[in-house]
């Protein structure tokens, strides 16, 4: 691509919110947060409708430089290079990117007001317990989640059948030593608070380790593998995916 014609096309660009990809060969010259300089290269610059920019070379997930939102930019045309002159007076920085050869320019108009959800967390799995304390012992029957102590929140808190008090503990990965001594000061905390010296202990994770199922034991306490709610559903469909195979095989 001809340096003025991505001269031209960048400029009318700049009027539109569209999330512009340039490739380029460049130079990037940063300064603000520290100042910094990139020789030659031949790399992804990325500017979304926010006017965030960002600097990308062929590997690696993160920007090798960038400008936060918000920015001004605007492309120059200099003899026998483009620049593309960036600023931003809100967090005083500014960048300049040279670029010798220009690979080529695209735009989109994207739409996308989602925010990321995470699944399958240790609060997924204390509300799935909550609302199936049976997955972890018969009868016992969930009371609260979320309890407040001293040291933290306790997931669950429930009632077995012989009417003693449980807590609950929720690992989304393997149970390890600290999870075990977590559970150990929510139990303690839950003995004083209340002021019954008999309360169980159950941790509820995929797996533990073998030191940790030690320690548990050794607290009197109980383990039950139990896992978040889209880890199962993403495993299910693996099984049922393997069994489908399998069957077509036959």
């Amino acid at each position: 691509m001809e340096l003025e014609e991505a001269y031209s096309l960048l400029s009318d660009l700049r009027k539109t919110h569209k999330t512009i990809i340039i490739v380029a060969d460049c130079t990037v010259e940063y300064k603000g947060r520290a100042e910094s300089y990139l020789p030659p290269g031949e790399r992804v610059i990325l500017i979304k409708r926010d006017r965030t920019v960002l600097v990308h070379q062929d590997s690696g997930s993160m920007p090798v430089n960038y400008m936060k939102e918000n920015s001004d930019w605007r492309p120059v045309l200099e003899k026998d290079k483009l620049e593309l002159r960036i600023n931003n007076i809100s967090y005083k920085e500014s960048m300049l990117i040279v670029m010798n050869k220009v690979f080529s320019v695209s735009s989109f108009s994207l739409s996308d007001g989602q925010k990321i959800q995470l699944v399958g967390t240790e609060r997924d799995m204390a509300d799935m317990i909550y609302a199936n304390p049976d997955i972890v012992e018969k009868g016992l029957r969930a009371v609260a989640t979320e309890e407040q102590t001293k040291y933290g929140f306790v997931d669950v808190l429930c009632y077995d059948r012989q009417n003693n008090l449980v807590v609950i503990e929720c690992k989304r990965y393997t149970a390890d030593l600290k999870a075990v001594s977590q559970l150990r000061r929510y139990v303690e905390r839950i003995k004083k608070s209340k002021g019954i010296e008999n309360v169980r202990g159950i941790l509820c994770a995929p797996k533990i380790t073998s030191n940790a199922k030690e320690m548990l034991f050794d607290f009197g306490f109980s383990f039950k593998a139990v896992k978040p709610p889209a880890y199962m559903s993403r495993e299910e469909h693996r099984q049922r995916s393997l069994a489908d195979f399998e069957h077509s095989k036959g």
